[in-house]
């Protein structure tokens, strides 16, 4: 999603004269043209994301509109104490954009997988999380969070171009294809590969299936429709590219036990470690998961 969210946030910035763009010298290749339009609202603060975090703070305060950019796992966990401390404290509007969210960085190794992105972040109070599921949320989501007076974190993912999901008006919560057998919700790009696959097979057959992109859950209102298809299903499947602990589906049990509903089987696919005996690329770390439709398959009957 990197190259899209290039575009759109050079157009952004082409028309919002105070927004500034912090990266750690990462995007080569990719933010060029930003930077040439830009000028010195382009900064390059080095491999400092400490630093680039307390920069990114302090230019709030000068009403800039302040957004940040690394690969995920150097723009969260590095400089966690800034973020905690200088963003989030002060409930800055600071827009932090992680690219390789999940297994996305794959062959790099465990230090550069991103599993536990929202989840940490959002322990922070006043986080705001961002999951776009296909290229074509990221122009509605860049509008959000340009008016957002909050912190947030934006979760690039996988490049998914999908005509038929952006048929669906972008919202926090969509149900992107009618079914008659479950529930499944998906966090993010996975959403496209089960889509596909599953609108193929006759509505009595296939799960109603909804792509939630914003976290924490209580920040919208959860859907009544999506609400009454879990009272009265059988069985309720979530599937995220993120580890258990502080993950969607940990927030969305939590939430329907408080509403009373709980009668059905819960099945939840979720990234089960950062480190396997082999290293792979992000498809072959989300099988080892077992975040893949074919395993779901097996399942799902």
């Amino acid at each position: 999603m990197r190259k899209n969210f290039c575009d759109l946030i050079q157009e952004h910035c082409e028309i919002n004269k105070k927004t500034v763009f912090l990266t750690g010298d990462l995007g080569f290749q990719s933010f060029e043209r930003l930077e040439e339009s830009l000028g010195e609202r382009f900064i390059n603060c080095g491999i400092s994301e400490a630093n680039m975090i307390g920069v990114a703070a302090g230019l709030t305060h000068f009403n800039y509109e302040v957004w940040v950019y690394s690969i995920a796992p150097f723009l969260y966990a590095r400089p966690f104490e800034q973020i905690r401390n200088d963003i989030c404290f002060n409930d800055l509007p600071v827009k932090l954009v992680g690219n390789g969210g999940g297994y996305g960085y794959g062959v790099m190794g465990p230090t550069h997988h991103a599993i536990e992105d929202y989840g940490i972040l959002l322990t922070l109070p006043n986080m705001n999380c961002y999951v776009p599921a296909i290229n074509q949320d990221l122009k509605p989501i860049i509008r959000k969070l340009s008016n957002n007076h909050h912190p947030s974190y934006l979760r690039l993912g996988t490049p998914v171009d999908n005509s038929l999901i952006a048929n669906f008006e972008y919202m926090p919560w969509r149900n992107i294809l009618k079914g008659g057998k479950d529930v499944l919700i998906i966090i993010g790009p996975l959403a496209s590969e089960y889509f596909e696959w599953y609108r193929k097979l006759n509505f009595e057959s296939r799960p109603s299936i909804w792509v939630i992109s914003e976290l924490p859950i209580d920040q919208s209102a959860m859907p009544i429709s999506l609400l009454e298809q879990v009272r009265v299903t059988k069985r309720l499947f979530c599937v995220e590219e993120h580890v258990v602990q502080g993950g969607f589906a940990t927030q969305f049990l939590y939430q329907l036990k408080a509403k009373n509903i709980h009668s059905f089987l819960f099945h939840h696919l979720y990234a089960k470690k950062h480190i396997f005996q082999a290293n792979g690329s992000q498809e072959w770390l989300q099988r080892q998961s077992c975040l893949d439709v074919d395993y779901f398959h097996t399942i799902y009957r």
